[in-house]
């Protein structure tokens, strides 16, 4: 009976902690009370910065009661030198060339998960990484020279290597092709996603060229387009799948427009451009013909600004786990994460405003 009155009194303890946590809602303590946009007045926002987090805590929220007395305290794990970042559905993928490996975070479970494979898939030093239907995840690693390649349960399946032991910097998938760019190729290599056997390069017409690619350094894919940031052509240059160059813009300089370092780059629905200049330290927006529409972020000095961000991606499905964020006034359209691999904020949000009210 002594037993069983101290097994029912354990019990009622741990129910009680269990009661109190889930009726408590943690609340972030990074809330920022002004709201910062972009472009500044007296011209209409379009752009609002939102939060940052570089931990573990800071995405999560701090650790539970029940959960340090279950398990103990322990520490945030830290997001350490951010490179790519790749939505897919809930779950942001961000390639850490200082961890060796990926940051996986689940905006819908609100989780944060070091993923550092081993064995075949060992991971050196991890730049971009691209997600297909199946959710099967292709990561392109500079030092490895090679696309390493996991299934949906993040076992290793196979690893791709370039001619001539290109780097790969970048990875885009579809329904059927995979294609990879290769900076000191100054192409993308074109592979079939079943066979992994390799189709064509993509390299432009010539030097002289226009399309001719110097050093592209990161790549999206758009419907039936694929458009590419040459970091050494300061330029965006767009081909169709099968190769063909359709369009150019961009050129070395530092005037609204130009670049200087362009790396990452992510399309939004409409076919608008998301281009990071890492000298510049801010990202570029364009439309589809290249005309250029606004810029944010700027050299950090303090929330909303960039250092040395590297990679970019727009979300339209996540928008309620940052909905806390947003000017009242505004309704987003869709949300833009940005990459640091320097600073307090490795992660910045940013949201793209639809309407004010």
């Amino acid at each position: 009976m002594k037993i069983y009155r101290q097994f029912v009194l354990i019990l009622l303890v741990f129910t009680s902690f269990l009661l109190k946590e889930c009726s408590v809602i943690p609340e972030r303590s990074d809330v920022i009370a002004e709201t910062i946009i972009y472009p500044p007045p007296p011209a209409e926002p379009r752009i609002q910065y939102l939060t940052s987090f570089s931990t573990s805590a800071e995405f999560t929220g701090p650790q539970s009661t029940f959960h340090k007395f279950i398990f103990g305290e322990e520490p945030p794990l830290p997001i350490v030198k951010p490179y790519g970042i790749t939505i897919h559905g809930s779950k942001l993928y961000i390639c850490d060339t200082g961890l060796g490996g990926l940051e996986v975070l689940d905006l819908e479970e609100n989780t944060f998960e070091y993923f550092i494979p081993g064995g075949m898939g060992q991971l050196q030093f991890p730049l971009n990484c691209a997600l297909d239907s199946r959710n099967y995840l292709y990561i392109a690693d500079g030092n490895r020279k090679q696309v390493v390649i996991f299934n949906d349960r993040l076992n290793y399946v196979n690893a791709i290597s370039l001619e001539n032991g290109a780097k790969p910097t970048d990875v885009a998938v579809n329904d059927s092709l995979l294609f990879i760019a290769a900076l000191d190729d100054h192409s993308i290599h074109v592979y079939d996603k079943t066979s992994l056997n390799g189709l064509m390069k993509i390299s432009g017409i010539g030097e002289s060229d226009s399309m001719f690619l110097y050093q592209p350094a990161n790549i999206v894919l758009k419907d039936s387009l694929l458009m590419v940031s040459d970091l050494g052509g300061c330029k965006i240059n767009t081909f169709s799948i099968d190769g063909s160059p359709l369009q150019s813009f961009g050129k070395p300089g530092r005037e609204m427009g130009d670049f200087t370092r362009p790396k990452g780059i992510a399309a939004d629905k409409d076919g608008n451009l998301y281009v990071v200049d890492a000298a510049f330290e801010n990202i570029q927006l364009f439309n589809s013909r290249g005309e250029l529409l606004m810029n944010f972020g700027g050299t950090y000095a303090g929330p909303g600004g960039m250092w040395l961000p590297a990679g970019v991606a727009v979300d339209y499905t996540n928008l309620d786990h940052f909905k806390e964020y947003g000017n009242e006034r505004f309704s987003f359209e869709y949300l833009i994460y940005v990459s640091n691999q320097y600073g307090p904020d490795r992660i910045s949000v940013y949201g793209f405003i639809s309407r004010i009210q």
